[in-house]
């Protein structure tokens, strides 16, 4: 942690919008700020506008708008039936869908009430903490979190539970991750461990205003006359989770829907079919033939009644023109004319089918029973069946054009394995990945047959890979139960599997009934390689602030042994420097530093010397097979240091950590760089993200149906693209488009003006866009495919009104699109351009709660009931289990759906224009002379039993058999 520099009052920094005053919310300063609650709302209604607004809702159907207007002049003399046959099917349908809408908020309300209404420890002052609901919770607030418990609001970490300072967070439910990511304890209240500690604490924090963020935080508090600067790994999120620290003390910064996690949802939209928005535009056609077809009969009836009494003489005699009513009065034929032509509207008005609205109602429900009730999507591994949570979208089920997915958890099991690694210029592991298998199927080009594969790998195809260890698929007699001690280079073994179980930032966690020790660490691949090392005879078991232990195999006695390393200095992983380095004393005295990190920077961090080198050739060649494999690679790294370098260094590493000021990240990594250096390479590793039953196939299949595939993902861009090339989604000979910030943070960290870096990098996105675009305009009429991978700092930029139509243009033109460390906002953004811009059916499908806004944002929100909560069903238009089951619900039913509503529709408005035009055939024939008054009753029955079931009929089973079936109750009607 920094030291802290004195500020009398503390300097305000540009940006600083929120004042907090810590532990004391109930102040008069507090007060007039005037925060919001830490309630949350998600309800799309409230109980004043429900009514109001939900009659908006359904008189946005032109329909119902007409046959309202028709009920209200059907209570007057003009109409020719009574008023009951057009209200009472108006109410029952409107009625209905209101109830319905009624019904889902309602959910959405008690789901709300929950959340609210969860209990949080508060400092109340008076040394102890008490329960309160997370609603009460005020800004300044001090809370206590205990394991395992969601944070009730943005919090500023003062304290924790564990050693160094530190605590573990799962943030599954804001980035989709479930690894845990480590957060940093406050220097001056970090050794407040009671609830006394509090008793005079006060201080005072200026930070930016409520934003959608979720990867920054800019801040200083102010205590004691002293000043600290507040970074990110500082901040807890609400609904992430405490994991694997007691309990931690935190201060409420952001409540209620100033939190991120609100900041990045969107309100729950009202979401209508194509087909349906379709209808409208007919009606509005139909509403126009009607007015025709009332005027011209109500001009003709006009002329015939005014020339009803000539020569005082009456020429209808049955209609008593001499002693008739308004409606038929000669003398004053225009005005019986007009109401003639009221008339005439209310009874055309069959040309507007109201039934329609009712038959597609049933039709929907049926259609959505054979999806619920489809056994082919259900899932036996889950007891998760699909579910059609809304009926109004089925067909648009058939119609999808764009599909934007989530990654991890939806197209990947979001669980590594160890599965190949090369050791001392040496290829280990014979498990094969998803990409050699699918090879094998013959599914990259349909070259190779399953029955020219070699016999192993049949072999392995035809028998399911054991799955003993979770994280750990590794295969080979060579390394495994001690064996690898009788390998060419046993000592150069050695230290790359006390890499995998020492440089790491995994927590080991005892289960007592077992007395077996498992791993949870930030990153899936880190906790693989932790097992990894555990099962070849490494095994880490103890971790402390200052050292950590291992079960470790010892070739000279042949048996394993307790040793104990001391931790002296971690160099963490980050974005930018991707690589991760720990400085260990052995237990004899030796000073080692060990590194591992992505091949392209270790290389460059190698000593020169060739002889130091033996193994460089081999592991490059290695690697680059891995990574033709669809596997995730990292090379392993090491060198011994003296005690004089490592004194020097360490002074200097002290200074940058303790360093305040913008530069402290850039002083901290160049500090980190002057001992990371001539390393001595002995390997190198492959692990690989499994991915879901089917997902390659699922993918193809789509994909084939003329349908684009996007992924829309949190994680880092190495293994988005490593899961695109095992899902699919990328193949081998497309050319990779790359758009990201990288080459641009050493230019813009020497800069102190934050507009100078936003045009800066407005400016570079601008560039490779348009290089972008060039590069695929001159390879028109090329089979190459493209393939678009940005990641989410490009991506905000990319999104602004200046650039998402250059950055669109590009998109849809590649084969694919990858969009990489995408917060939840960014991934409705992107959804959002993506449906208004291109004007095709969306569909989005995701299962965290991070996906919520891009499945409410889609045209089609499919929710995947997996491991990480119920947000997204929750949320969501459509729930399977697993991501392959989407083919069948889109290509099956979404075909069947599109299809049979769409012939039951025509074959609707055809019945209500052929009855329609019969009734005007009728009036003239009968020379205008009046309308009938048809029998309510008579016009029910026929609606219903001449056409609704054949219609319906139509609608719900197979084509064919609905088509013979109108068929034949057409022939019973004539």
């Amino acid at each position: 942690m920094p030291t802290v520099s004195r500020s009398a009052s503390g300097d305000r920094r540009d940006g600083y919008g929120r004042v907090v005053h810590c532990n004391d919310p109930g102040s008069s300063d507090a007060l007039a700020l005037g925060y919001c609650g830490n309630a949350v709302s998600t309800t799309k209604y409230t109980v004043a506008n429900f009514v109001p607004k939900s009659l908006f809702e359904q008189f946005r159907r032109v329909a119902n708008l007409f046959f309202l207007v028709v009920a209200c002049i059907s209570f007057s003399p003009l109409a020719p039936y009574r008023a009951v046959s057009v209200l009472l099917p108006l109410v029952v349908v409107v009625g209905a869908t209101m109830a319905k809408e009624a019904l889902e908020d309602w959910r959405r309300k008690q789901q709300d009430i929950e959340v609210n209404n969860r209990k949080v420890k508060v400092y109340d002052g008076n040394h102890a903490f008490h329960e309160t609901e997370w609603k009460k919770l005020r800004v300044g607030d001090i809370v206590e979190v205990a394991k395992d418990e969601f944070f009730p609001a943005d919090l500023l970490l003062l304290s924790s539970s564990n050693d160094g300072d530190v605590c573990y967070v799962e943030t599954m439910n804001l980035d989709g991750e479930t690894n845990l990511k480590r957060k940093q304890c406050l220097k001056t209240s970090c050794d407040f461990h009671t609830a006394n500690s509090f008793k005079t604490f006060k201080a005072l924090i200026k930070c930016e205003d409520p934003n959608e963020k979720l990867y920054s935080f800019i801040g200083t508090l102010y205590h004691e006359g002293m000043q600290y600067p507040l970074s990110p790994q500082m901040i807890l999120l609400r609904d992430s989770k405490l994991r694997n620290t007691q309990h931690i003390y935190g201060v409420v910064i952001f409540t209620g829907h100033d939190t991120k996690v609100v900041q990045n949802a969107t309100d729950p939209p009202s979401k209508r079919s194509a087909v349906e928005k379709r209808m409208d535009k007919i009606i509005y056609v139909l509403f126009i033939s009607l007015v025709l077809l009332s005027s011209s009969g109500s001009v003709v009836f006009g002329i015939k009644t005014k020339r009803d009494i000539s020569d005082g003489k009456a020429n209808r005699w049955y209609l008593r023109p001499d002693d008739s009513s308004i409606f038929f009065d000669p003398r004053r034929a225009s005005f019986a004319a007009a109401f003639h032509f009221l008339t005439g509207l209310m009874l055309y008005g069959c040309l507007i089918p109201i039934s329609l609205y009712i038959s597609i109602e049933i039709v929907k429900i049926l259609q959505s029973t054979f999806i619920n009730q489809d056994q082919e999507m259900y899932s036996e591994e889950f007891d998760q069946p699909a579910r059609a949570r809304t009926s109004n979208l089925n067909e648009e089920l058939g119609q999808v054009n764009t599909i934007l997915s989530d990654k991890t958890g939806t197209l990947t099991c979001n669980s590594m394995e160890f599965v190949k690694c090369s050791i001392a210029g040496v290829d280990y592991g014979s498990e094969y990945t998803e990409v050699e298998k699918a090879v094998v199927r013959g599914a990259d080009d349909g070259i190779w047959e399953f029955n020219n594969a070699p016999a192993t790998l049949k072999g392995h195809l035809d028998v399911a890979a054991r799955k003993l260890v979770k994280g750990f698929n590794f295969t080979d007699d060579r390394l495994m139960q001690g064996k690898w001690v009788k390998e060419h280079h046993p000592d150069v073994m050695q230290i790359f599997f006390r890499v995998l179980a020492i440089c790491h930032t995994a927590i080991p966690v005892l289960n007592n009934k077992s007395d077996e020790v498992s791993y949870e660490a930030e990153s899936p691949d880190e906790s693989a390689f932790v097992v990894a090392a555990r099962e070849i005879g490494f095994e880490f078991y103890r971790k402390t602030h200052a050292s950590i232990s291992l079960h470790e195999f010892d070739p000279s006695i042949g048996r394993k042994v307790d040793r104990t390393y001391q931790l002296l200095n971690v160099l963490e992983f980050s974005s930018s420097r991707k690589r991760m380095s720990v400085i260990v004393r052995t237990e004899e005295n030796q000073l080692m530093i060990f590194c591992k990190g992505a091949d392209s920077v270790i290389f460059g961090k190698l000593d020169k010397e060739v002889q130091l080198q033996p193994f460089e050739s081999a592991t490059k060649s290695h690697i680059s097979k891995y990574s033709e494999s669809g596997l995730r690679t990292m090379a392993i790294a090491y060198r011994i240091l003296s005690e004089e370098e490592y004194r020097i260094w360490n002074d200097e590493f002290s200074m940058a950590r303790n360093s305040v000021g913008a530069d402290h990240d850039t002083l901290v990594e160049v500090a980190s760089e002057k001992i990371e250096r001539d390393l001595i390479l002995i390997g190198a590793t492959a692990v690989e993200d499994r991915l879901q039953k089917g997902v390659p196939e699922c993918i193809d299949k789509l994909q084939q149906a003329g349908i684009k595939i996007w992924v829309l993902t949190g994680d880092k861009l190495e293994t988005a693209v490593n899961i695109g090339f095992a899902c699919h989604l990328l193949k081998k000979g497309m050319k990779q488009i790359i758009i990201t910030l990288d080459a641009l943070d050493i230019e813009a960290s020497k800069k102190k003006d934050k507009k100078y870096v936003e045009k800066a990098s407005q400016e570079w996105i601008t560039s490779q866009l348009c290089a972008a675009q060039f590069q695929v305009r001159s390879s028109n009429g090329s089979s190459t495919p493209y393939a678009l991978i940005i990641d989410g700092n490009a991506l905000a930029f990319a999104l602004s009104s200046s650039l998402e139509k250059p950055f669109l243009d590009l998109a849809v033109y590649c084969a694919s699109v990858i969009c990489c460390r995408t917060s939840p906002k960014q991934k409705a953004l992107v959804t959002r351009l993506v449906k208004r811009k291109t004007r095709r059916t969306t569909l989005a499908i995701g299962d965290g709660a991070n996906d919520v806004g891009m499945l409410q944002e889609a045209d089609i929100g499919i929710g995947i009931s997996g491991a990480e909560g119920m947000q997204a069903v929750m949320s969501s238009d459509f729930a399977i289990a697993q991501f392959r089951f989407l083919e069948r619900l889109l290509l099956v039913h979404g075909h069947w759906c599109y299809r049979r509503i769409s012939a039951m529709i025509c074959y609707f408005f055809y019945k209500n224009i052929t009855f329609g035009f019969t009734l005007f055939c009728f009036e003239a024939h009968t020379s205008f002379s009046a309308l009938p008054a048809y029998n309510d009753w008579f016009i029910s029955f026929y609606n219903i039993a001449f056409t609704s079931f054949p219609v319906i009929a139509l609608g719900v089973f197979d084509k064919d058999l609905s088509s013979r079936l109108c068929l034949k109750m057409e022939e019973v009607k004539r």
